[in-house]
């Protein structure tokens, strides 16, 4: 039961807005800077434990945080549980940086860092409720904010690209784009969806190999580069007067109407209903085939970037439509930034693990220096881009290569996590469905993660590197979460700690992969060597 004093759910992963409270993430190996003010409190977080903290004050004027020895304060270390934290009170203005240092390389036996979290509880409650806006991806060309139930139009030079912000979160923007050189020509080509998709192959283009937006004409106006949200629609017209109308509100404003005003400066005819691209519009088609629609996906700040095939006229708008849940049945503003053609930015989609998680974007394995030059057809999967198929090969030869000599396969996007302490036997054990305890040192096996009830979470290999030290590789990044959430539920002195991103590997599998790697590795005297390594079985 809700009280006046208690925060309240209002959307999953959407906390309600507290002016008095700030959070920031301070990523391993980087350093996060933040100014207090009088009686503010900074709280630091070690999110998953065994995590150390550097904290500096500008000007040293420790002092003002009251710290009990002067100098930088050196914050929790290697056995420090999930969640501690640490509660530093300002007695006058002053700037802080907390570093959270980078961890030992696992390659060498080390365990890998992670997050912490700043909290600051501002004595005064802030004025200015408005969101943030993100930073800028680069040094934007147009910078601007099209304001609640408006549009504007705007040009764009091939090769710009265009950003367009979602700035409060579950906020539609019908967009509009068409080739300038043929409208000098009286021509008039827009963003055709039917050409798209006939194109494409999809529901609407996303970042990767099929993400360009045609013109009748099949000829590319736009490519999606990045995408937070990865909900879109390309079916429904953007909103018009007869479908408010229809539903009783006579005269509501409507993004029709208002791509038809900005259009008067061209020589471009009225419609009553403009066929658009519609971000962040969450529209499916159910058993029935019936189009259904509901609160749009993206959270504040999400955005989605594009790039200009040719010279554009742009428009973007932000929907009116409060009589359904298309914008959460409160339209916002929405904003546009356009960067020039010498920027450069990765193709990304974005995941979160959790709904309040912070949004991770698309990477490249350590591998792409190389694979890029075998092949340019990559697909997005969990969280990186991998190759389909190699150019002249294809999955036939592949599979045959794999078969009778050998293959290699980038697996960079396995989840690994560093299981280590104690109890990090016992967490295992209370969490996979094989016996972890007969498990020798150089050993892997393969084994199911559970939850209470014996439903499937996620399969899974276990190396056992030392007696209190295991490596769990698994398919998502859920599986760091819920070991986490057992080992505090079961009172473990168990550290569950991601080093995916320091461990990207290959596989090399086939008849030939023995005799292939013979050549290229070496084990050390108290290894197993090489030759010897029987199933399930690893050196280091």
């Amino acid at each position: 039961m809700a009280t006046a004093n208690r925060p309240r759910l209002l959307v999953p992963g959407l906390l309600p807005r507290d002016p008095a409270r700030e959070t920031y993430r301070v990523s391993p190996g980087e350093t996060t800077v933040v100014t207090l003010e009088p009686d503010d409190r900074l709280t630091v977080r070690d999110v998953h434990g065994a995590q150390r903290a550097a904290l500096t004050v500008a000007g040293e004027d420790y002092e003002a945080l009251e710290l009990r020895a002067p100098g930088p304060a050196e914050l929790f270390g290697p056995t420090s549980p999930a969640g501690t934290e640490e509660t530093f009170r300002a007695s006058r203005a002053v700037v802080v940086a907390v570093a959270a240092p980078s961890g030992d390389p696992v390659v060498e036996g080390g365990v890998p860092a992670s997050d912490l979290q700043l909290e600051i509880r501002r004595a005064t409650p802030r004025d200015d409720l408005e969101p943030a806006l993100p930073d800028p991806l680069a040094e934007p060309r147009l910078d601007f904010q099209v304001d609640r139930a408006s549009a504007l139009a705007y040009d764009v030079s091939a090769g710009e690209y265009i950003q367009v912000i979602d700035v409060r979160g579950r906020q539609c923007s019908d967009f509009l784009a068409f080739n300038s050189g043929k409208l000098q020509q009286g021509v008039e080509r827009g963003l055709d969806s039917t050409t798209t998709r006939s194109l494409m192959g999809n529901a609407y283009p996303g970042p990767g190999l099929f993400g360009k937006f045609y013109d009748a004409d099949m000829e590319p106006l736009v490519e999606v580069v990045r995408d937070t949200v990865g909900r879109h629609d390309t079916f429904a017209l953007a909103c018009y007067a007869k479908y408010y109308e229809d539903m009783g509100y006579f005269g509501h404003v409507n993004c029709s109407d208002n791509f038809n005003a900005e259009l008067l400066a061209y020589t471009i005819a009225p419609r009553r209903g403009w066929p658009a691209l519609n971000f962040f519009y969450n529209t499916a088609f159910d058993a029935s085939n019936l189009l259904v629609s509901d609160e749009p996906w993206s959270r504040p700040g999400d955005y989605v970037l594009l790039r200009a095939m040719t010279e554009l006229v742009c428009l973007s708008s932000a929907c009116p439509d409060d009589i359904d849940p298309a914008n959460a049945w409160n339209p916002t503003e929405v904003h546009v930034r356009v960067y020039p053609v010498k920027e450069r930015f990765s193709a990304a989609i974005a995941h979160r693990v959790t709904p309040d998680a912070e949004p991770k974007l698309t990477k490249k394995t350590g591998f792409d220096p190389r694979t890029s030059q075998l092949t340019s057809r990559v697909t997005e999967y969990n969280g990186y881009w991998l190759p389909t198929a190699y150019d002249n090969l294809g999955a036939v030869s592949e599979y045959w290569a794999c078969r009778e000599r050998a293959a290699i396969m980038d697996l960079s996007p396995l989840r690994k996590f560093e299981v280590v302490g104690p109890d990090a036997e016992a967490l295992l054990q209370a969490t996979v469905t094989r016996d972890v305890r007969r498990l020798a040192d150089g050993q892997v096996v393969y084994t199911a993660m559970c939850n209470d009830t014996g439903g499937m979470i996620d399969d899974a290999t276990i190396f056992r590197l030392h007696p209190t030290n295991f490596r769990f590789v698994g398919g998502g990044d859920y599986d760091g979460v819920w070991l986490r959430e057992q080992s505090a539920r079961l009172g473990l002195r168990a550290w569950v700690k991601e080093s995916t991103d320091e461990l990207h590997n290959v596989a090399v599998q086939g008849p030939a992969s023995r005799d292939i790697l013979r050549q290229l590795i070496w084990t050390a005297p108290t290894q197993t060597p090489f030759e010897e390594l029987k199933w399930f079985r690893f050196a280091v």
